[in-house]
């Protein structure tokens, strides 16, 4: 993960979807993502999640049905998603957050493919 540029493109919208539960953002360079709760919540920038260090980073499990329940900006270059299981500790950068939604599948593969090896089944939600 890259750091903040003036490259980096930045969210023109910025859209909580909370019935589908999924954060749609549109970047600068007309790049749109849909980012389903889970997901960013999976993969939130908090150290509780992805620990101090490589190899350190906590399997997150049971948050099928985590929705956000507020945003907050935080300066001119992140945003706080605050979660309905109360996690509120991890600032999405617009970089990470263009990341997230580049590497989506990817990364979403991943973490079935953890979930998988550490035998947990995953609850489908409607």
């Amino acid at each position: 993960m890259s750091g903040l540029t003036t490259d980096t493109p930045r969210p023109t919208d910025i859209r909580l979807h909370q019935v589908t539960r999924k954060l749609e953002i549109t970047f600068d360079d007309g790049a749109s993502f849909s980012l389903p709760c889970e997901f960013l919540r999976v993969y939130s920038p908090s150290a509780e999640v992805r620990g101090h260090g490589p190899g350190q980073e906590v399997l997150q499990v049971g948050k099928e049905s985590v929705n956000i329940v507020a945003i907050e900006p935080v300066g001119l270059y992140a945003i706080r998603l605050i979660f309905s299981d109360e996690h509120d500790t991890g600032l999405y950068s617009w970089d990470y957050l263009y990341d997230l939604g580049q590497r989506q599948d990817a990364l979403w593969q991943t973490y079935l493919d953890r979930l998988a090896a550490a035998g947990i089944q995953r609850q489908e939600t409607a």
